[in-house]
């Protein structure tokens, strides 16, 4: 048990540091009916991560990954693949973080350093007019299709159903990686839901802050789950 829960530290590090989907959030609590719209928002997000981890956890098992004690060789493979795609997520993650760094240090005017500074999508700026039923299938969305978070959520399921562990454990090891992973929707709308509009100032610098530091971190922790797959994976082959 111990083992496997020091395997998830990483995978739900993965899920728990998402700015794409803190940003959103931030988005959601800024807009009209905030209260509201970020219960919604949290609904979707459990709803996603819960959903998915219990697909997986339900599928696995019938694709027998742990027959024999052996798991078939397409579960190594996946992990290769996924560990690769995260790597190459985590370049591609900094390396744009470093080209909006190095285009606001040239900035020359207030004007250029808002062009340079990092941006929602274009289709988040739609999100103070959602309502509440457009804002839970927006943080359903935003896990379920976001491969990131979808493959660490597919990983984490994997690596509880190799573990050995009976059902019943790894049914509550699954639940309490869900819970950590609502953890960084949860806490932001508990906020919101205490202090009302209070708390718009604490968000804009929450959102400042996503916007231009955490590209670095965000880089680093999908280096880390990247190749911690990437090794199980190819030592699975070998």
């Amino acid at each position: 048990m111990g083992e496997l829960i020091l395997a998830l530290v990483p995978v739900a590090l993965g899920v728990v540091l998402s700015p794409l989907a803190i940003m959103a959030l931030v988005a959601v609590l800024l807009s009209h009916n905030a209260r509201m719209n970020g219960i919604t928002y949290l609904v979707g997000w459990f709803v996603g991560l819960g959903g998915l981890m219990a697909l997986c956890l339900w599928l696995f098992p019938l694709l027998q990954v742990h027959q024999l004690g052996e798991p078939p060789l397409w579960v190594p493979l996946v992990r290769v693949i996924l560990g690769v795609f995260l790597i190459g997520s985590a370049v591609w993650v900094y390396r744009k973080g470093r080209v909006h760094i190095a285009r606001m240090a040239a900035a020359s005017s207030p004007r250029d350093v808002v062009a340079a500074s990092p941006q929602l999508p274009g289709w988040l700026h739609s999100v103070e007019s959602f309502r509440p039923g457009r804002t839970l299938l927006l943080g359903l969305g935003l896990f379920v299709l976001n491969p990131v978070d979808a493959s660490c959520a597919i990983l984490a399921a994997l690596d509880i159903s190799l573990s050995g562990i009976d059902q019943t454990a790894g049914m509550w090891v699954a639940l309490v990686f869900v819970i950590i992973g609502t953890l960084p929707v949860g806490l932001p709308v508990l906020y919101v839901v205490v202090r009302g509009a209070a708390a718009q100032p604490l968000l804009d610098r929450v959102r400042t802050w996503i916007a231009g530091n955490t590209h670095i971190l965000n880089a680093a922790l999908l280096l880390v789950i990247g190749a911690l797959q990437l090794e199980k994976g190819i030592a699975a082959l070998i």
